[in-house]
């Protein structure tokens, strides 16, 4: 499911006078802070690099890792001493400041830190986006988008990319590259309107690739139970004796099936709860046992097995798992759908159990697969078979109660299984990083993404009094939060980071004292108290929305003309496009929070703080003209909103804020949010910076950066490793090199 900053080139750009209009984003001869990049680049090279092989790199990102709580936390020893971060920020080069991508999001930073360049150069502006080309129903994951743009007629691949992933300026130049689920190396071909804009080869393909994982058709689904479920089962306790389980009580198990689905056997297809043309069928049966020696009946493990394939005893090759067994306490167990083709699977947590089993509850986490694209699927394999099947990521539907079964569960348990998944999905990241390295000693760059503490931070980031401690309640701000709550999300919010540390820490550890190892994140956090509708806004200002496409993630919003002649069965024609731009540019610059109980920290009570607009007048034509702030895919107006405010959270149905009128979802613009933390505002706040930190033998020790950009990362470590960088906007970072 994005700690930056941003100074020389996002920030000047955005105050810039002149537009340069393209059909394509082209890079100027000079970047935001007026220098000359060829000459940079020359420069670079004159310092003499390729001597001999430099030693390598480990480049690890930890999604929405903040500075700030990255120095508090090891000050107060909630980090420790002898962890991968307080070590690397003992011993090597640390930023005050690491401005990050405009907007600070995860997969636009992550192609900022990647390609070194911004994102009106890389064309991979938000998270969710529109190309111009396609439909206005249509979408792009910034995950999965064509990184330096794509010709639009005929709709294909450029044969002139205006920025490019530094793994493929490595590889041209003889080094070896491997990434480990960072975002765009997947190996995946990518389409706009059913035709390749960009082919995997080179650009999304490395050494050793390892996509990240994807939904494999089963969302999460909580289960409550109780005695009367549960039937003595002689056949079900001889197998458990088989396979060398025993209970000191008579076993017990449910007598029906507590879910079916189906999956496929081929890898095209994945799995489903209703899905009669799939092959394979699972119905999935539970039962209890009672592994302590104590004379008392006292039921403490659960154990899930498919009824159609039986129980057996193992030993099980990866990735198949066989039963789950899940201890109450203890943490989930993975359950491997046997026989199908894309090697799907999920996990089974126990979060309640009585010893009698009068009260029961458990959750099967979603289902997950690593998408097999055929140009890595190798490596997919190869982690399939030696780490395991795609483990489950902490999942915000499950404590935001989107997914069903879960409304009756007690909030610390709901919180229970966050934290669970937290420790085992990065856990399961780390290993797919050692394996990386451990494959392939001889690599030059690797690169690895950790996915927390974002997640955490997101759902758990309650620190801000505007915050409603339940989101129902409008009187849960200020005096009216509780303040357990409050305290418990402070402790998630240490174990995200502890959980990360220690994913560092092995990194570190596999990778050995003669790397460089340079953490980054993507951007930083801020608390959110109040969810936007773009959609409202547009509507209160009179505007059509029918003749639109809004495009928000976190805080930033792009917003689409369906104009004639670009979007696929576009319906505005220029004369109107003109009139709907300078419309909706007025509505969201003057959009306004007039409630005094949230608003103070806005100027004015203006809710954006970010707006540009396409330029109406180039070469390119209308509608595809470009400029220092806005590139090919950007929306014709992009916006970002302050801190405190979120497009993200609307609840259904909506709760009014404290002072607010009553909710209306047809006008109601501003309203109370369901979770707690956000990313992608201007990436110039403090808030938003990004973590620098770096140390191995090529980097100077105890050095700190005052400011820098995470678009440096990418030349620097070209430098590092001896190869002139091409085409980036940021710069090296020498105060910190030896």
């Amino acid at each position: 499911m994005d700690n930056k900053k941003l100074l020389s080139l996002i920030s000047l750009l955005s105050l810039a006078a002149s537009l340069a209009c393209t059909a394509l984003p082209v890079h100027a001869e000079e970047d935001g802070n007026g220098r000359d990049r060829s000459s940079e680049a020359s420069r670079d090279h004159d310092h003499g690099h390729h001597r001999h092989r430099s030693p390598p790199v480990v480049l690890i990102s930890l999604d929405g890792a903040k500075p700030d709580f990255i120095q508090q936390f090891i000050a107060e020893g909630v980090l420790p001493r002898d962890g991968g971060l307080a070590r690397l920020s003992r011993h090597g080069a640390i930023a005050s400041q690491n401005i990050t991508a405009s907007p600070s999001l995860t997969a636009v930073s992550h192609i900022e830190i990647a390609t070194g360049s911004t994102a009106v150069h890389n064309d991979i502006p938000s998270n969710t986006f529109q190309a111009i080309v396609g439909a206005s129903t249509s979408s792009l994951s910034g995950f999965a988008a064509p990184i330096g743009g794509y010709r639009e007629s005929p709709l294909g691949p450029t044969s002139r990319p205006t920025a490019s992933p530094l793994w493929v300026q490595l590889r041209q130049q003889g080094k070896k590259v491997v990434t480990a689920t960072w975002p765009g190396g997947d190996g995946a071909d990518i389409s706009i309107n059913g035709s390749v804009v960009q082919p995997a080869q080179p650009t999304h393909v490395t050494d050793y690739t390892v996509p990240f994982g994807t939904f494999g058709g089963l969302g999460a689904q909580g289960f409550s139970l109780t005695r009367t479920d549960f039937a003595p089962d002689a056949a079900v306790a001889a197998a458990l004796q088989a396979a060398g389980r025993f209970s000191f009580s008579p076993v017990l198990a449910t007598s029906n099936p507590i879910e079916t689905f189906s999956c496929a056997s081929v890898s095209t297809a994945t799995c489903s709860s209703n899905a009669a043309t799939l092959d394979l069928k699972y119905a999935i049966r539970i039962a209890a046992l009672d592994t302590t020696n104590d004379n008392v009946v006292n039921y403490d493990t659960l154990v899930f097995f498919d009824a159609t394939r039986g129980i057996t005893a193992g030993p099980f090759a990866p990735p198949a798992t066989g039963p789950a067994y899940v201890k109450f306490g203890g943490e989930n167990a993975p359950f491997f759908f046997d026989g199908s083709g894309a090697k799907v699977g999920a996990a089974y947590f126990v979060s309640q159990l009585a010893p009698d089993l009068s009260v029961v509850r458990l959750a099967r986490y979603s289902a997950n697969y690593i998408p097999r694209n055929a140009p890595v699927l190798a490596d997919v394999d190869d982690i399939n078979n030696s780490i395991g099947f795609w483990r489950p990521q902490a999942d915000f539907r499950i404590t935001e109660r989107l997914s069903p079964g879960f409304t009756n569960f007690p909030d610390v348990e709901i919180e229970a299984m966050f934290e669970d998944m937290v420790k085992t999905f990065v856990r399961y990241q780390a290993e797919i990083g050692e394996r990386a390295i451990q494959n392939h000693p001889d690599a030059d760059l690797v690169m690895i993404y950790i996915e927390q503490p974002d997640g955490s931070e997101h759902q758990f980031l309650l620190t801000d009094p505007r915050q409603g401690t339940n989101p129902r309640d409008p009187n849960s701000i200020g005096a009216g939060q509780d303040p357990a709550k409050v305290a418990r999300y402070a402790s998630y919010i240490r174990f995200a980071y502890q959980t990360a540390d220690k994913a560092v820490k092995r990194i570190m550890e596999a990778a050995g004292p003669d790397s460089n190892v340079i953490v980054v994140s993507d951007h930083g956090f801020a608390p959110f108290h109040t969810s936007v509708s773009m959609t409202n806004i547009l509507k209160n200002a009179g505007i059509d929305t029918s003749k639109v496409a809004i495009r928000t993630s976190g805080p930033a919003a792009n917003i689409y003309v369906n104009l004639q002649q670009r979007e696929q069965g576009g319906t505005v024609d220029p004369a109107t496009y003109q009139a709907l731009l300078a419309q909706i540019t007025a509505a969201v610059q003057n959009a306004v929070d007039p409630n005094p109980k949230f608003n103070g920290s806005l100027d004015n009570g203006k809710i954006f703080t970010v707006v540009e607009t396409r330029p109406a007048q180039c070469e390119a034509g209308l509608g595809q003209c470009t400029s220092k702030t806005i590139g090919q895919d950007f929306g014709d107006v992009f916006a970002l909103m302050a801190p405190g405010y979120n497009f993200d959270g609307v609840q259904s149905p909506g709760v009014a804020r404290l002072g607010d009128a009553p909710f209306n979802a047809a006008t109601s613009a501003l309203s109370m949010p369901n979770f707690y933390g956000a990313h992608g505002h201007d990436p110039r706040l403090p808030v938003m910076s990004a973590t620098f930190i770096a140390a191995g033998p090529q980097i100077r020790d105890n050095t700190t950066i005052r400011r820098m950009h995470n678009l440096d990362v990418a030349p620097t470590i070209m430098q590092i490793l001896g190869v002139r960088p091409h085409g980036v906007d940021g710069e090296v970072l020498r105060e910190i090199l030896k």
